[in-house]
């Protein structure tokens, strides 16, 4: 088991910002110690070691990824490189036996995320993806009131919302709005979480088709920068989201069944890091006059010792400390759910490439 004497020691590949809040994580992580950021040029490694405040002592800058997979005092490394490099760097990473905490989007679609699992899988490796919210207690809390049938019912529908207004120097020049780089644009970064909350609300169960809405944009070079999709469940359940880059910061979630509803404004970055809050009804309904409501939605505010990205690093250090002590196998909860996500937003890119036609979800 990974422990604070014995944690799960960490290799980074790759200097992206993320990888700033990452080696937080780890850092904060009781489980987990950062031993090595990687890039392929060693000046790189060591402003970011620096400009981070990490040990230069404990944290090693390494001038190549391979010499941080190569490195037998690594357990675990995380890849925050850029979508169309994944394919190439999970899979070493998983051949040389290390458990892999891999950025999202996982992978350009799920053919090539297959690829990746499947060397995790022969390996005997942990996979987690770097959704964050879902380690935070407000999801379990939120988890807990949905699957109450008295009090919410039966799930009829969701819908999510994730924007931001990238500036134009993002818009010109970031890696996710590059088709080299990261093909998937505002579909693969933000779409992402919007479709993996969706997901989570439905207990993962596969819509049957997906309907992308029209009024897609992209960029010159025809990298999707505002989309939105409708998921359509054979029971008639209903899902949409829309996700760009080109609108007012808002992480808006809803989820509405046949006795309750849940909502919450900040369902991928907790608007405090300490604390996250929803608001949940029940039964709710209007006054005699309807001038008001009878009772209003109570608001829930849940407490967390880590920060979810910290608790993140913890969860996934559990699971590889578990297999690295022979204690269990990799757990295939999560790269089930990575791969869920991702079949998903291939059938909602191909409704998109196909003009907004329907496009069924084989899973």
């Amino acid at each position: 088991m990974a422990t604070e004497t014995n944690p799960i020691r960490f290799g980074i590949i790759g200097c992206a910002d993320i990888a700033r809040k990452v080696s937080r994580a780890i850092a904060l992580a009781p489980n987990a110690v950062l031993v090595a950021v990687g890039s392929r040029s060693l000046d790189k490694a060591q402003r970011f070691i620096a400009a981070n405040g990490l040990d230069a002592s404990v944290v090693r800058a390494v001038g190549s990824y391979e010499e941080v997979l190569e490195d037998p005092g690594i357990d675990a490394v995380y890849v925050p490189l850029p979508t169309s490099l994944h394919v190439r760097w999970a899979v070493a990473v998983a051949e040389r036996g290390k458990h892999l905490l891999l950025e999202k989007p996982t992978a350009v679609c799920a053919a090539e995320l297959d690829i990746i699992l499947e060397a995790c899988r022969s390996r005997g490796v942990q996979f987690m993806d770097c959704t964050m919210w879902m380690h935070n207690p407000r999801t379990t809390k939120m988890r807990e009131l949905l699957s109450d049938s008295a009090r919410f019912g039966q799930i009829q529908t969701v819908h999510s919302h994730f924007s931001f207004a990238g500036n134009p120097d993002f818009l010109q020049n970031d890696i996710r709005v590059k088709p080299d780089l990261d093909a998937l644009g505002a579909l693969g970064d933000v779409g992402w979480y919007c479709i993996r909350s969706i997901l989570w609300a439905f207990d993962y169960e596969l819509p049957k088709k997906a309907i992308a809405l029209p009024g897609t944009v992209r960029n010159d070079s025809g990298i999707i920068l505002s989309c939105g999709s409708s998921l359509l469940w054979e029971d008639g359940k209903v899902a949409t989201f829309h996700c760009d880059f080109l609108t007012h910061l808002t992480m808006d979630l809803s989820v509405v069944g046949t006795n309750g509803s849940l909502r919450l404004d900040d369902f991928v970055i907790p608007f405090e890091e300490d604390k996250a809050q929803f608001s949940f009804g029940s039964a709710l309904s209007f006054n005699d006059l309807v001038t008001g409501w009878h009772t209003l939605p109570s608001k829930h505010i849940v407490v967390t010792s880590l920060p979810q990205e910290a608790l993140m690093v913890q969860e996934f250090s559990r699971l590889a400390g578990s297999i690295r002590a022979s204690v269990s196998k990799p757990d295939d909860k999560w790269p089930t759910i990575t791969r869920k996500t991702q079949v998903v937003l291939d059938a909602v890119k191909a409704s998109i490439d196909q003009g907004c036609t329907p496009v069924d979800i084989v899973g």
